[in-house]
């Protein structure tokens, strides 16, 4: 019981860390899970303490999620923004909806994969990094509808394992014109359907196979995740507008590098 909380606290800080930057929960989640040979139940562990990472966002966000709805009624500005938000999770949740089981018994059992696609994006999010762009839109409430539908389609290529759904959807932002600070901006805010919906499902899915010590082990992850996702995303948006993401992009690579010399070496 005891190494299995440890296990929890470790992968709830990872959850919390990695979520809303370009590298990959999940990933990091699936590689640290086997190395240190933690198992949930159908992997349920992975998916619920998101929401810890969900309510850390709504915290750091509480002011502004509350203003644009209260604005809503007599603002087109914000009623287009919100609006913005709900057709860039409809891509997401409509791929998730389809392909959930064979992401969760297939693809988050194959470390392999998630190496080869941390490896992939780091070398895609280096090269969106060092183009030279003129980025057309600098709030993440001004993007057009269709701009935001286009996000959306960009970040069901998160339902691979290592992927990432920050990185996949702030890549496509920067390369349809947001700059660097709206982009990761926009992602926070189509974060909070995309994760809800996923932990709404996978909850409703494994409720029956949640077990006392599953339970521990979450409550121990949540609040691990929730503390370190408030930190991150309060300095998330300075940093990438001063140092951009090719950290993230490093990061990538020698994690998945490493990855791939540890499967090939066990």
């Amino acid at each position: 019981m005891g190494e299995t909380l440890i296990g929890a606290l470790i992968l709830g800080l990872i959850e919390g860390l990695t979520e809303f930057i370009p590298v990959s929960s999940t990933g990091h989640l699936v590689l640290i899970g086997h190395l240190i040979g933690f198992e949930s139940t159908g992997n349920t562990f992975e998916v619920l303490i998101q929401l810890g990472a969900i309510l850390a966002i709504l915290t750091v966000y509480f002011q502004k999620i509350l203003a644009i709805l209260l604005a809503a009624p007599r603002d087109p500005r914000a009623r287009r923004f919100i609006l913005a938000v709900i057709i860039g999770f409809l891509p997401a949740a409509a791929a998730g909806a389809v392909l959930f089981d064979f992401v969760k018994d297939v693809l988050l059992e194959t470390p392999l994969v998630v190496c080869i696609m941390l490896i992939l994006g780091g070398i895609v999010l280096y090269w969106v990094e060092l183009t030279p762009r003129r980025p057309r839109y600098f709030d993440a409430m001004d993007f057009p509808l269709s701009l935001a539908f286009k996000i959306g389609l960009c970040q069901m290529l998160a339902i691979v394992p290592g992927v990432s759904r920050s990185g996949s959807s702030i890549v496509g932002a920067l390369l349809l014109g947001a700059d660097r600070r709206s982009a990761a901006e926009f992602s926070f805010f189509l974060a909070m359907p995309t994760m809800a919906g996923a932990f709404t499902y996978d909850l409703i899915s494994n409720w029956d196979q949640l077990q006392v010590d599953d339970v521990s082990a979450i409550a121990v992850g949540f609040v691990a995740a929730f503390v370190a996702a408030v930190l991150v995303v309060r300095r998330l948006l300075d940093f990438v507008s001063r140092r951009g993401y090719g950290p993230f992009a490093a990061w990538r690579i020698i994690v998945g590098a490493v990855g791939l010399i540890v499967i090939a070496f066990s």
